[in-house]
């Protein structure tokens, strides 16, 4: 597999994806994307129902990385949340992030029960713990090419300075990725992309989300190396399913609503040419 890590080296941006199951994965890799990101929220919505409020735990999470790493089959970060717990549960969560085939995992400083980063009542955790959490997961990993993405909600909590200081200490505790979440301005953006000129950063874009939303383009010319997109993919199904059960219910009949993948290319984008080639072979 690719090394994603050089990927970012060597891109002026990267764009990612947020991906959250067995079919968005194949979907996000189908258009091309050569890396892609587990989503948090993602995945708490589409594999248990819930909000991303902290109730997904590390089985649940860690089997989800599996599934995008086996789906995928391209090099991406998964969401980690706060590890799930102390400084053993953060060792235990890297450690089983990476063997699960994960390229990287994005840990945060959130108090436990964390919440999605562009909603209400976030609080985090003192910066001499956060900052040590990172230290954690920086000696945790086996290998400098599966990176620590460290994350801040400060901004919301405690104003940006702030954010900027443990973003700073989680850089000196060993961080690859730098992730300054929900900044709300342009200007904003740029103090975080000035402040930390030359290190690599990730601007996190949510439609309708707290912060102003760019372009990679746009996030390119500030200083941003990775530009994250998690809410597209799960916000365009939960429409495309809203639509399509609702057509589906008041006329009788899926036909002549909302647009769908054709069967034969559902099966071609699940991989039933193998099957098939495997059942000619075999059966």
């Amino acid at each position: 597999m690719a090394s994603l890590k050089r990927m970012i080296a060597e891109s002026d941006i990267i764009a990612l994806p947020g991906v959250f199951d067995g079919i968005s994965a194949r979907a996000a890799v189908r258009a091309g994307f050569e890396a892609i990101y587990m989503t948090g929220y993602g995945v708490s919505a589409s594999a248990l129902g819930f909000p991303d409020a902290g109730m997904a735990t590390y089985s649940e999470m860690v089997a989800v990385v599996k599934l995008i790493a086996t789906a995928g089959g391209v090099p991406f970060i998964a969401d980690g949340d706060t590890g799930y717990g102390g400084l053993l549960n953060m060792d235990r969560t890297v450690r089983g992030y990476s063997a699960a085939g994960a390229s990287g995992i994005q840990i945060e400083d959130q108090e436990f029960p964390k919440k999605c980063g562009h909603t209400e009542f976030r609080r985090v955790i003192p910066a001499e713990d956060a900052i040590r959490k990172v230290k954690v997961a920086v000696a945790a990993r086996d290998s400098d090419e599966f990176l620590i993405v460290a994350r801040t909600d400060a901004r919301y909590a405690h104003g940006l300075d702030d954010a900027l200081r443990r973003a700073e200490g989680f850089l000196e505790a060993g961080a690859d990725v730098l992730f300054v979440e929900s900044p709300e301005s342009l200007e904003e953006l740029r103090k975080v992309a000035e402040t930390f000129r030359g290190a690599t950063l990730l601007a996190n874009m949510v439609e309708g989300g707290r912060t102003p939303y760019l372009s990679t383009h746009e996030l390119a010319s500030m200083g941003f190396k990775i530009g994250l997109y998690p809410a597209t993919g799960f916000l365009s199904a939960a429409a495309a399913l809203v639509d399509a059960y609702a057509h589906l219910r008041n006329t009788g009949i899926s036909t002549g609503g909302p647009k769908q993948l054709p069967f034969p290319e559902m099966n071609k984008m699940m991989g039933f040419g193998r099957v098939w080639d495997f059942e000619k072979k075999w059966a």
